[in-house]
């Protein structure tokens, strides 16, 4: 075990930083073997079965090819669940919890109806379903296979999400005949011109439509969803965003334009513009 320690990190190195090779190597194990990182040290004088040594070259290979661990082993956590990723969806980040998190502690609604647009994986959703008692909680996606995504998250996680194919830039075609307390999103919003500045394994990796906007109008699923709101958002309903860091002036001010006067803008654990709050 040791040696295969050493082995991994080494491989590791190249693409990763020290930390993250670490963190890595200790969700390969846990995969493959079933070990938690306590058991990974007192075991590590073990030896390890050739099957299981061949998996994890398996996943070693595939890792220093570019693909995300959350891809190669299936699944990714938020707010303390675990939900299934593959590429058809985004892998959930440290900034989508945070706001998941905003949002969770702004609810002061006894039973809520929330609806997550442009949902992927549905962590958004199910994390909200779990943490607000008797939410009543949709979905909407453009994508049929990431909506499937969420359904199976839904049903891991035990709470129902009702979810509905919907291309919100043209939310008019869609049949939608209730208003909703909390609307959320986590749109498309990195800039055709951004690429160059993103990792290597996102852009080869993950899917492109729940990525990109064109550099000439970055905020239309803001403006759409926006507009949509305008529509079916409750009276003291609350509308929330993660946004493009580069972004939040920008953003703040479409909401403002678009009837939404109260906006709160947020820095995450970094100290980035990444979550904005509007209402009327």
């Amino acid at each position: 075990m040791k040696r295969l320690i050493a082995d991994i990190r080494e491989k590791l190195s190249s693409r990763y930083e020290p930390a993250e090779c670490e963190s890595i190597s200790f969700l390969i194990f846990e995969h493959v073997l079933g070990y938690s990182r306590l058991q990974v040290h007192l075991k590590k004088d073990e030896t390890i079965p050739d099957a299981k040594v061949t998996e994890i070259e398996e996943i070693l290979n595939r890792l220093v090819n570019g693909e995300p661990i959350q891809y190669i082993l299936g699944k990714a956590d938020l707010y303390g669940l675990t939900f299934t990723v593959n590429r058809h969806v985004l892998i959930p980040r440290q900034e989508t919890e945070e706001l998941v998190d905003w949002i969770i502690k702004d609810n002061k609604l006894p039973a809520p109806k929330i609806l997550d647009i442009g949902t992927g994986s549905g962590c958004i959703p199910v994390a909200l379903a779990k943490n607000i008692p008797d939410a009543e909680v949709s979905a909407y996606d453009i994508s049929a296979e990431a909506l499937t995504v969420t359904n199976q998250n839904a049903t891991d996680n035990h709470v129902v999400i009702r979810t509905q194919k919907v291309d919100i830039l043209h939310w008019e075609a869609a049949s939608v005949d209730k208003t909703f307390d909390i609307i959320v999103s986590n749109p498309p919003y990195v800039k055709e011109e951004e690429k160059s500045l993103m990792l290597e394994h996102v852009l080869s990796q993950e899917p492109h439509l729940a990525l990109f906007v064109s550099d000439d109008d970055p905020l239309i699923f803001y403006r759409r969803i926006a507009e949509f709101a305008q529509q079916h958002l409750s009276p003291e309903g609350k509308l929330y965003f993660e946004i493009n860091e580069a972004l939040g002036k920008q953003t703040a001010s479409l909401l403002r334009e678009k009837g939404f006067p109260k906006v709160t803008l947020r820095k995450d654990i970094n100290g980035k513009d990444r979550m904005i709050c509007a209402t009327r």
